[in-house]
């Protein structure tokens, strides 16, 4: 049962590696802030969850544990503000849409 739970927690940690890579690549690569923003938080959001997930099955401590899943709602928490933060201050530099229909 140990052995099991030991490859259990390896497989979820070594699956947050794509999502925290896939939040940076999109980071890196989408055109505007707000998609950038979206890439971030939601992949790393879940990468941490997997993180997280594989740490407390490798641990198997019920302070630890706690600790663990309170730091995760901590970023969870933290990266929500943030991203909507920087998304409200990048939505108010943008210029206005021209008006539909091609008017005076």
């Amino acid at each position: 049962m140990v052995v099991l739970r030991e490859w259990l927690a390896l497989g979820l940690i070594a699956a947050a590696l794509p999502f925290f890579l896939g939040g940076t690549l999109g980071l890196l690569r989408f055109p505007d802030t707000l998609t950038r923003i979206h890439a971030v938080t939601k992949a790393d959001n879940v990468g941490l969850g997997l993180l997280v997930t594989g740490l407390i099955l490798r641990n198997w401590s019920p302070a630890v544990s706690a600790e663990l899943l309170l730091i995760w709602l901590l970023v969870l928490s933290a990266g929500a503000t943030a991203g909507h933060l920087v998304g409200a201050a990048a939505l108010e530099d943008q210029e206005p849409a021209p008006p539909e229909g091609g008017g005076p």
